[in-house]
């Protein structure tokens, strides 16, 4: 980056959920040992990444009830790389943030946003951090930041969810996600859990949990332990489970500490999203827009240097800049 340039970057931050999640045992420090399956998914936030000459981080969002201060994750990501890198000496960094993913929904939207904003400065920056070194960055922000400060489309990953290897993205099926809008805290659910005296040592082999996620299988491993505490509070969890395996999902399960649910219908069922209109239909007039269609992202995250380069998402072509003069108006949903 040359010493008088401004770089941009547009990058979509993807939705994941959790295949698996199993709570093994709490560390010392209070963090739970977890091992889980993520999956990226088409879903996702848009950003627009600015950098020029000057100092600190401005932040702006379409969602005037998500922070653009310090308490934003993708503010903090953005002031860790800075701290960080020696490239990045006397330069501001510009975010404008257009949510799709809810929020505080189980689905990784907040964490997902901080990993692009890693990811699209090291772009800028010449790819300055190995990934090793983005996952350094990332972990202190959150469990799930490191997963999405690295391209692969999916994981399986121990510990707090920052040891991680690649597995084959969940492919072959569409994923209908119902968040039905109440908050869940995260810290509560974990404060909340017991944890069962089974054999947390023992663990099904990567392999084997691979094989049950092929396309046509029965996909008999799908699990989440934080699913019994949520639910217990919240009936609705279990309600809008029944709902999904009723209309013919295959499977149906709770993300992360909730409270989104995800069903999971196989191409053989459901060609196209068209094909699953009649199940959607019925729980939009029940949770609103708050009710999504989507498939699992299966390519590696993009750099972001290309404006438009997802055909999966046709609106983010209103971010090419030939639109647009300004980079407000360059995330043109975005409000002042």
């Amino acid at each position: 980056m040359e010493a008088s340039a401004r770089e941009e970057r547009w990058l979509l931050a993807p939705a994941k959920v959790n295949l698996t999640l199993e709570v093994v045992g709490r560390r010392a420090d209070g963090y739970h040992e977890l091992r889980t399956w993520m999956q990226k998914l088409e879903l996702a936030d848009e950003l627009y990444l600015q950098v020029e000459i000057g100092q600190g981080v401005s932040c702006q969002c379409d969602d005037p009830a998500l922070p653009v201060g310090g308490d934003n994750l993708a503010v903090r990501a953005a002031e860790a790389f800075l701290a960080a890198s020696r490239r990045a000496a006397g330069r501001r960094v510009t975010i404008r943030l257009a949510k799709k993913i809810p929020v505080a929904a189980g689905l990784g939207g907040g964490s997902s946003d901080a990993g692009a904003v890693l990811r699209g400065l090291n772009s800028i920056f010449a790819e300055e951090f190995s990934s090793e070194q983005l996952v350094d960055l990332a972990r202190p922000l959150g469990a799930d930041v490191p997963f999405f400060a690295l391209p692969d489309p999916a994981v399986y990953a121990e510990g707090i969810g920052d040891r991680m290897r690649p597995v084959p993205s969940l492919t072959g099926c569409w994923f209908v996600l119902v968040n039905p809008g109440f908050f869940v805290s995260t810290a509560w659910v974990f404060a909340n859990l017991a944890l069962t005296r089974r054999a947390k040592n023992s663990t099904v082999p990567c392999s084997e949990l691979c094989r049950s996620f092929l396309p046509g299988g029965p996909f008999p491993l799908l699990h989440n332990d934080l699913e019994a505490v949520t639910g217990a509070v919240h009936p609705e969890i279990g309600e809008i489970k029944e709902s999904l395996l009723a209309a013919g999902a295959l499977v149906a399960l709770m993300s992360g500490s909730g409270p989104t649910v995800f069903g999971i219908w196989p191409d053989e069922k459901a060609a196209n999203s068209h094909d699953l209109q009649g199940i959607v239909d019925p729980l939009r007039r029940r949770y609103g827009e708050k009710v999504f269609v989507t498939r699992s992202r299966t390519g590696a995250s993009p750099s972001g240097k290309a404006p438009g380069f997802d055909p999966g998402i046709r609106r983010f072509e209103s971010f090419r800049p030939s639109q647009c003069t300004t980079p407000v108006q360059a995330c043109r949903d975005v409000k002042r």
